[in-house]
């Protein structure tokens, strides 16, 4: 088992302030608000119309497919969406406190055991665009929609092929834990002992900023992991949300979305990791410990 502790971050209001989409609908001059308004009293209008269930997060992105189509986004392709990670505006201190928290064991005593920090994100966005990021040197590991193009030169955004919504978010991190994309021949239906999987729950820390991330605050708390809840400065209503939360031992602590040194978020998870570090360095020491034999010494 690699002593590893794994950041998982959600994207959207955790990292970004905003949502990822909304330098698209800058540059082609679409309504944001409108937009999600549509997209999201549709799934109700279909099942109460059509009489069939409907994914919100499959939805939205068969939604951008078809405004890919019918001209609202002329030529959005994955090359565009992956351009549109340069634009995000990121929470203050974000990509610092990754690159920090990375750097945070570099020290002796912790790597000579192989402790080591990993960042994730895990987003019902898109990977491209997440990849697009500056974060993404930073970055382990990517869990995201994808999509496919046209099959020709500038052809634009077509099939969905892959995606994550709040529930699927927990696969994503049984597979953090089983090392999948890390190990070869691991998927995630691969039988692993608890003990032996790559990342151990107990070291792993969730930030997300609301109820749509319950199911991954739940897998992770109940398997002794660390949450923690991010709300926007000064917006109150987000502030009770995530306190409520805290109150229910949905999370373990929030704290306003400002990452700089010196911020409650910042120390908050570098204490968080440093925690965890010496828990991991203290184990893997009595390991040692214990199975030495004594030495051997001149008999009387």
């Amino acid at each position: 088992m690699s002593n590893i502790i794994a950041v998982i971050w959600d994207f959207d209001k955790t990292l970004v302030d905003g949502h990822m989409q909304d330098p698209i609908f800058q540059e082609y001059g679409v309504d944001a608000r409108a937009f999600w308004h549509e997209v999201n009293a549709a799934p109700d209008e279909i099942a109460r119309t059509r009489g069939v269930r409907v994914n919100a997060d499959t939805y939205y992105l068969n939604h951008f497919i078809r405004c890919a189509h019918n001209g609202m986004f002329p030529g959005l392709n994955n090359a565009r969406l992956r351009a549109f990670g340069a634009q995000q505006k990121f929470y203050p201190g974000v990509p610092e406190i990754l690159r920090r928290t990375k750097e945070l064991l570099n020290d002796e005593s912790y790597s000579e055991y192989g402790i080591q920090v990993e960042h994730y994100i895990v987003s019902t966005g898109f990977a491209e665009t997440i990849r697009g990021s500056e974060l993404m040197p930073l970055v382990d590991g990517v869990w995201g929609c994808e999509l496919l193009d046209e099959p020709w030169e500038g052809g634009v955004i077509n099939e969905i092929v892959y995606t994550i919504d709040n529930t699927t978010k927990t696969r994503a991190i049984f597979e953090i834990n089983k090392g999948i994309g890390k190990l070869e021949g691991i998927n995630v239906n691969s039988k692993i002992p608890n003990e032996l999987r790559r990342v151990q729950f107990e070291n792993m820390i969730y930030i997300a900023d609301g109820p749509s991330d319950i199911p991954a605050f739940s897998l992770i708390g109940q398997n002794g992991g660390s949450t923690f809840a991010i709300y926007p400065k000064g917006d109150m209503e987000a502030m009770k949300q995530v306190e409520q939360m805290r109150a229910d031992g949905r999370v373990d602590m929030y704290a306003e979305a400002d990452y700089r040194e010196g911020t409650t978020a910042f120390m908050w998870i570098t204490a968080k990791i440093e925690e965890l570090a010496d828990t991991v360095r203290n184990r893997e020491k009595e390991k040692i410990i214990s199975s030495a034999t004594p030495a051997p010494h001149h008999l009387i």
